[in-house]
């Protein structure tokens, strides 16, 4: 059960980022993702007794225990890395929104028939992640993959939906200067979608240190864990 204190404390604190994104331009056009990595059902129930019905979960498990705790008109988002082995956990969740982290055609096909044995009533939004910072220790498709992947996925996967594309990005970037990865971002999506007409792909970049950078730079998928529910317990 939550306590008083802390029903305040994340009311406040959800209610800061949203005022702090307001004050960027086309920040309605923004979805903010609350990312609940190890916090408690009781956290994101307080948080979903806001308004917010969008969350992000890192662990496939963890996602699946929440999801059926919780109200099913949660709109869930898979942010962490997606093992083959997970894709049918992850597709027979009802009220998953989107996976942001497809890495591979291999993924996405695995995924497809993951869905397809689900029998999902509508196709799985999914994101294609994509290393703009070029580190090897990250999962992502290069840069120069991107339009090829998002072509498959386009092409081959009618069980999956693609909407939009993901980046982590460097930490420790210069933040009084344009953030060469966001930037690198929005080239793939110009890219893709002169290559594939009539996608209007959406941009999943920016998290708790650098969103309203990120909202600048033209995302319209922020995730935000730290600032809303507090610095993260250990697994």
């Amino acid at each position: 059960m939550v306590d008083s204190h802390r029903k305040f404390e994340l009311s406040e604190n959800i209610a800061s980022v949203k005022a702090a994104m307001a004050t960027v331009p086309h920040h309605d056009k923004a979805r903010l993702v609350a990312v609940s990595k190890y916090k408690p059902a009781e956290d994101l129930l307080h948080v979903y007794e806001t308004g917010h019905r969008h969350f992000g979960e890192n662990y496939v498990q963890e996602l699946v225990e929440k999801s059926a705790k919780l109200p099913i008109d949660i709109q869930w988002h898979f942010i962490g890395h997606l093992q083959s082995n997970k894709c049918k956990a992850i597709a027979a969740i009802p009220n998953l929104f989107v996976v942001e982290t497809i890495d591979s055609s291999k993924k996405a096909d695995t995924l497809n028939k993951a869905c397809l044995s689900c029998e999902r009533k509508e196709p799985l939004n999914v994101f294609v992640q994509v290393n703009t910072s070029n580190e090897p220790a990250k999962s992502g498709v290069l840069p120069e993959n991107c339009a090829q992947v998002c072509q498959h996925i386009h092409g081959n996967c009618p069980q999956l939906k693609l909407h939009g594309l993901m980046t982590i990005g460097m930490f420790g970037r210069d933040p009084s200067e344009v953030n060469p990865d966001f930037k690198c971002l929005v080239d793939c999506k110009e890219e893709t979608e002169r290559i594939i007409p009539g996608l209007d792909l959406e941009l999943s970049m920016g998290m708790s240190g650098d969103y309203l950078k990120a909202l600048q730079a033209g995302s319209t998928n922020i995730r935000v864990g730290t600032t809303i529910f507090g610095s993260r317990l250990k697994k």
